[in-house]
């Protein structure tokens, strides 16, 4: 049995506390937030301790693994305080709020040969892994273009229970773009060049509601990406793959497209359509159709199964640091174009 703490019982926090309450290797043991008061009715109903401070925390219960899900701006003092006492810490997205932190939180895991993970689920998606082999595959052909949508509308609510949401070091490029980033370059490359823009038109927020990205990958395949969170639309990852109930589910519906030369994948929904030979594809012939099949299970009990074994078999982190700091390079690319206005280029 394995002791974990954590940072923030927030939206996310209170999903992962669900899945530790659920695993018979893993007992929660600490709760950390600034707000602590606020959740002492949640906690108590567990029987978990709660903290204002991480010190405090760490100096009162003994720890074997931190999950860290507080506010973005918080991601690297809380990681380092942990990583600084040898603790395996897996890290909500984004792994920090700035290229720098996290430069310098992966350079302090490392020196402290300390596993340090990044939360990114949806890398334990068994859907991922049934499109990446198909992408991959010879009747796919070369990629050609990924058109993907993140849009949905996050009530007033949202946004009242965590004001840093509506703030610099929130908004959805850094909260929900993060993970598309990652599964873009899983799917379909590195990614050598980003533009994009982006309008607050909406909310009035100091961040933006909406954006639109183009990209290009290294392989020479094109992407386009829509992002917003006050959109009416089920065209995003939550509310096509049915893996967390708090959403409504569209599994009939799909919020990426890829094409190859051969054959094209609706995701999550995983319908494709194959030429049968390249002597067959032309726009004039119809397309052989079918469904991928899988063994569906929820990513976030594999993504803690996960945690445990790097606690106790120092398994190799699936979502490393390193990873998630390329994605961020990324965003920073992307922010870059929007303030400028200029295609930017990325060598990861």
């Amino acid at each position: 049995m394995k002791n974990i703490l954590l940072v923030g019982p927030g939206l996310i926090g209170k999903k992962h506390i669900e899945i530790i309450e659920k695993n018979p290797n893993l007992k929660l043991v600490a709760v950390v937030s600034k707000d602590i008061n606020k959740h002492s009715g949640f906690l108590s109903d567990i029987g978990v301790e709660g903290f204002f401070s991480l010190d405090d925390a760490l100096n009162k219960s003994k720890v074997d693994g931190a999950i860290i899900c507080s506010p973005n701006e918080l991601h690297y003092e809380h990681a380092s305080i942990c990583i600084e006492k040898n603790i395996p810490t897996l890290v909500e997205k984004p792994l920090t709020s700035c290229l720098n932190d996290s430069k310098m939180i992966i350079d302090l895991a490392e020196n402290k040969s300390t596993p340090l993970l990044v939360a990114d689920h949806r890398l334990y998606n068994p859907l991922i892994y049934a499109a990446k082999e198909y992408i991959d595959s010879e009747k796919f052909g070369n990629v050609v273009s990924f058109l993907g949508s993140a849009q949905f509308y996050k009530p007033k609510r949202y946004f009242e229970e965590g004001e840093w949401r509506s703030k610099v070091g929130g908004g959805p490029l850094l909260i929900n773009l993060i993970h598309e980033i990652g599964i873009m370059r899983f799917l379909c490359g590195e990614i050598s060049k980003v533009s994009a823009m982006s309008t607050n038109k909406n909310r009035g927020f100091e961040v933006e509601d909406t954006a639109v990205i183009n990209f290009e990958f290294e392989n020479g395949a094109l992407g386009a990406f829509t992002l917003s969170d006050t959109a009416a639309s089920n065209k995003s990852w939550e509310m096509t793959t049915g893996e967390n109930p708090l959403y409504p589910s569209y599994k009939d519906d799909y919020s990426y497209h890829i094409s190859g030369t051969l054959a094209s994948l609706d995701f999550p929904n995983l319908e494709t359509r194959e030429y049968s030979s390249e002597q067959d594809a032309s726009w004039w012939k119809k397309f052989n159709h079918g469904i991928l099949s899988i063994k569906r299970e929820d990513p976030f009990v594999i993504q803690m199964n996960h945690f445990y074994d790097v606690i106790s078999n120092n398994v190799k982190p699936i979502s490393s640091a390193r990873n998630g700091y390329k994605n961020l390079l990324v965003l920073e690319a992307i922010k870059e174009s929007i303030e400028s206005g200029k295609v930017i280029s990325l060598k990861l």
